[in-house]
């Protein structure tokens, strides 16, 4: 399976090939974890990434622990692109 980048801070590399957009859930669907992301556009984008990925990237994130993910400003790449 192909996976998705996502960071949780703006990226310091390549910045004109990362999208920007704010987290409207993350799930688990087949042993990976998707996150769907609102971009400025307004287009919802469907992020799947590892569950160790989604680990790292929540624990990234200026949040409480336990806390709700939704409403983050996050940084994304589809894969290929």
């Amino acid at each position: 399976m192909n996976h998705d980048r996502l960071h949780a801070r703006k990226p310091t590399h390549d910045i004109d090939r990362w999208s920007t957009g704010t987290v409207e859930s993350v799930d688990e669907r087949d042993g990976h974890c998707v996150v769907t992301v609102t971009a400025t556009d307004g287009e919802a984008v469907e992020l799947t990434v590892t569950l160790a990925i989604r680990e790292l990237f929540l624990s990234r994130l200026d949040i409480d622990e336990g806390e709700s993910p939704v409403g983050e400003r996050v940084w994304y790449r589809k894969h290929g692109g």
